[in-house]
């Protein structure tokens, strides 16, 4: 059994701070462990069934940059408790150092302000580390260091995303990857199908067998059917699915009495695959097989089963349809849900193994759904975006990412799950505009991604039925949200970029830096 603690100061920052049972430990090789996290008075214990190194992930509030999920280098157990701030300033410094060499290496340019940033950071740093006898004194200068680490990071990783699509735009006259969003009943009529098609080069078509069958043998294809002419008559690159959602409540109800009877199950769920798949043949492309098998909770079935199926439905799929793409979706891709237990691979891992299995797997599609509750991802900044999308590039298939953020706080009476807007680890509150800077960021650094070659949000209007909490582009009282604006802008101008040039500190027209 292995134990690190964690003191927290100032003692009354532990009283305001929601995010402590999320806590969780990786070990080298990026795994989660499955352990306890407990936090008593100031001290936050994290207990494991192993006592190698390990590296505490957590959201801790930062001034200016909100409630964002930092890392400590890896640490040994030890006797004392570290102090927390000190730890994840150190292991935020060194993520930076590591970054920027790295991408300077590559010859990106960095800022002035992001160099005076860091020094400043390793300064305040080194006074934490001289004064730690002292956890008050230590912990505050630590706080400082933090808070200058994070602002660097956020500049770094908004020149990252400005240099390399202005590189990329110089040998690729169109957008780098298809922008995307899933299609519903309001985008088939005017003005919202002009609006919809002039903002996206691709849709989703929602084949979800929940609502397609939601009655035994009873199918619902005229509203789909719609939806698919609709594409085709805007030339739009159609991707149809998730044809099997493996999560709470994603199956058909009546499904759940052959729970336990699997071989049956397997049936089941191949011969909706082939009925779906050859009913669009020739018409979509890209097909979104399964969606959630790596976390689960449908049916209960257990994490081999979930693997089984989801190699059964693209087994089906690649056989009736061999000209097709292929994709499955992975929620929560950094594996926080591990630490709960009942899982033994990793989201890497369970894409890895199908793909070793030789199925015809074409691609994945990652989901970052930041902001909900009980289950969702939380927010994390555009460095830790990246690393997870480098990460995930040595698969050597193509990416896709879909995103939801909310825009309102308060439960969406559409929402067809359990799921609602938790407390916002933004620097601000929930509000549109939040949502809109938050995918100017996000958008613009997964479409600077080279094996990224799809980024979707989750819905389109927020008056139909949906997964997310008031993530969509269009409010439910018809009115166009700011994020409608940010997406055009990132069409239109075949850049994806995070700001016009001007507003980047320290960079010119041509998108170099310059001195002062």
């Amino acid at each position: 059994m292995g134990v690190m603690r964690f003191q927290v100061m100032p003692p009354e920052a532990a009283a305001d701070w929601p995010e402590a049972p999320s806590a969780y430990v990786t070990g080298m090789d990026g795994r989660v462990f499955q352990g306890r996290v407990e936090l008593q008075g100031n001290v936050l214990t994290c207990t494991r069934p192993t006592s190698e190194s390990g590296k505490l992930h957590v959201a801790w509030p930062v001034a200016g940059q909100g409630r964002p999920v930092l890392t400590t280098a890896s640490l040994p157990e030890s006797d004392s408790p570290y102090l927390l701030t000190l730890e994840l300033a150190r292991g935020k410094i060194s993520e930076l150092r590591d970054q920027s060499f790295q991408w300077q290496f590559a010859g990106m340019s960095l800022s002035p302000r992001f160099e005076e940033l860091l020094r400043e950071a390793f300064g305040l740093f080194s006074r934490a580390s001289a004064c730690r006898h002292d956890a008050a004194a230590a912990s505050q200068f630590a706080q400082q260091a933090l808070q200058a680490a994070c602002e660097a990071a956020q500049i770094l990783g908004r020149a990252y995303t400005q240099q390399r699509r202005l590189s990329r735009r110089q040998s690729f006259s169109h957008p780098p990857a298809l922008l995307g969003c899933t299609l519903d009943e309001t985008t088939c009529e005017e003005p919202l199908q002009s609006r919809f098609f002039e903002t996206f080069t691709a849709a989703v078509v929602p084949i979800e067998w929940s609502r397609v069958e939601p009655i035994e043998g009873s199918y619902h294809w005229a509203p789909l059917d719609a939806m698919v002419e609709c594409c085709q008559q805007r030339r739009c690159v159609i991707r149809g699915g998730p044809l099997l959602d493996l999560s709470p409540g994603g199956l058909p109800a009546w499904l759940a009495p052959w729970a336990a009877d699997f071989l049956n199950l397997q049936s089941f769920v191949c011969d909706f695959i082939e009925t779906a798949v050859s009913r669009y043949a020739g018409r979509i492309r890209i097909w979104e097989v399964s969606a959630r098998g790596n976390s689960g909770g449908g049916l209960s079935l257990s994490e081999e089963q979930r693997l089984a199926l989801t190699a059964r439905t693209v087994e089906a799929a690649q056989r009736t349809d061999t000209e097709a793409q292929l994709f499955i979706r992975v929620d929560q891709p950094w594996g926080e849900y591990q630490a709960a237990g009942g899982h033994r691979l990793t989201p890497f891992q369970f894409v890895d193994a199908l793909l070793r299995s030789r199925i015809g797997l074409t691609g994945v599609n990652l989901e970052f759904a930041v902001g909900y509750e009980p289950v969702g991802d939380q927010y994390r900044d555009l460095l830790a975006v990246s690393r997870l999308i480098d990460i995930w590039s040595l698969l050597g298939i193509p990416l896709h990412v879909t995103l939801a953020l909310p825009s309102r706080p308060e439960p969406d009476p559409n929402v067809g799950g359990h799921l609602v807007p938790g407390r916002s680890p933004l620097a601000v509150d929930w509000s549109e505009t939040a949502q809109a800077e938050w995918a100017r960021d996000y958008v613009g650094m997964l479409m600077a991604k080279p094996q990224v070659t799809g980024v979707f949000w989750a819905h389109f209007h927020d008056r139909v039925p949906h997964r997310f909490p008031h993530a969509g582009v269009i409010a439910a009282e018809g009115r166009e949200k700011p994020l409608l604006r940010v997406l055009q802008e990132m069409q239109t101008s075949g850049r994806g970029q995070l700001a016009p040039v001007a507003e980047i500190q320290g960079m010119d027209q041509n998108g170099t830096w310059v001195e002062d």
